[in-house]
């Protein structure tokens, strides 16, 4: 970020602190972008780290379609072979100490079809905030009329560390941010349950079930177990068939936090000869992505997604850019998955 930042934190009526930035000099355009800044050190943890949940938020993807166990634990193993993937995505392109995300999954039945586990590795960077989340799920799948029912479990750890000494600040002096940037490690839960047949699905999922407030006057966090936090997910869509090589799908995800707004994405997608999928998807908090899917043969497939903030903040950047690379090791499979071609 350009130009000396000043952090300023005031006291608030439960005793915890929030933060204001100030910046020199400003002019409309810095007016703008010391807003997006705000929002950006916010997300970072410079202002609003002490506000936080930590653990209930859950990291951005454009590509939740093609990657659902990110967001829903009952998803393990429901692609009937081990699957390994790996992601990455720079959000906010142009704007400095944007997002950034990196991904690996891992997946697989064990024992029979019933049984599913899977394991993803996911590293954040926003601003001078990175957090590391290691998580296992474990599913159990049972069938149901002419589809699958699965319900699935997750666990694991979060890592997070403010590296406070690389912020510019116009009072070096400033005791909140002489505080010591230690790496904080705390245990996190998800659940959910997904349902499947040959044409149609929708899930059900709380991927974090703990959440964690961070206290400024003892430089650690502290436990919150409160179901009004919890991130409710319920995702569902149809695949319709059109003719003998194409198939169309429109899907949707709601989300849902007590005391917020909804947010939800509409997507429609085609699928041409069980190679390609591209198709569109618009995000209720501004944005619009387009998404592109291709396999190169029956175990090896690649995905690339663009979106693009339509509101002031999509006027300082150019949009954010998501990579996919997938293997399967297929073998038998019981249910064909709608998610899978």
């Amino acid at each position: 970020m350009n130009g000396p930042v000043s952090g300023r934190l005031k006291n608030t009526r439960d005793g915890e602190r929030s933060g204001s930035l100030c910046v020199k000099n400003k002019n409309p355009k810095q007016e703008i972008m010391h807003g997006i800044m705000k929002k950006l050190i916010s997300l970072s943890g410079l202002a609003l780290l002490p506000m936080m949940l930590m653990g209930q938020l859950t990291p951005v993807t454009n590509q939740y379609v093609l990657n659902p166990l990110t967001i829903n634990p009952s998803y393990a193993g429901s692609r009937g072979g081990l699957s390994i993937a790996a992601f990455y995505r720079q959000q906010w392109v142009g704007i400095n100490g944007a997002p950034r995300t990196m991904s690996l999954e891992v997946d697989a039945p064990v024992l029979s079809s019933k049984l599913g586990l899977g394991l993803f590795v996911v590293n954040d960077q926003i601003g001078v905030t990175k957090q590391t989340e290691v998580m296992t799920s474990y599913a159990f799948r049972i069938s149901v009329g002419s589809g699958s029912l699965a319900f699935g479990l997750g666990a694991g750890l979060v890592a997070t560390n403010t590296a406070w000494s690389d912020l510019i600040v116009l009072d070096p002096g400033d005791e909140y941010y002489l505080i010591d940037s230690r790496v904080f490690v705390v245990p996190d839960f998800s659940f959910g349950t997904y349902y499947y047949d040959n044409n149609y699905f929708v899930g059900f999922s709380i991927p974090r079930l703990l959440g964690y407030k961070f206290d400024f006057d003892r430089n650690k966090y502290s436990l919150r177990v409160e179901p009004g936090q919890y991130n409710y997910v319920l995702t569902t869509g149809y695949m319709f068939p059109m003719g003998q090589k194409a198939r169309l799908m429109p899907s949707v995800l709601v989300s849902y936090s007590p005391g917020d707004r909804f947010l939800y994405d509409g997507s429609l997608h085609f699928i041409l000869y069980d190679r390609l999928w591209f198709g569109a998807t618009y995000r209720s908090t501004g944005s619009v992505t387009a998404l592109a899917q291709f396999a190169i043969n029956n175990q090896f497939k690649v995905a690339y997604s663009y979106d693009f903030n339509y509101g002031k903040l999509g006027t300082y950047n150019s949009g954010s850019h998501e990579l996919m690379l997938r293997y399967e090791f297929r073998y038998k499979v019981d249910v064909v998955n709608p998610l899978i071609f």
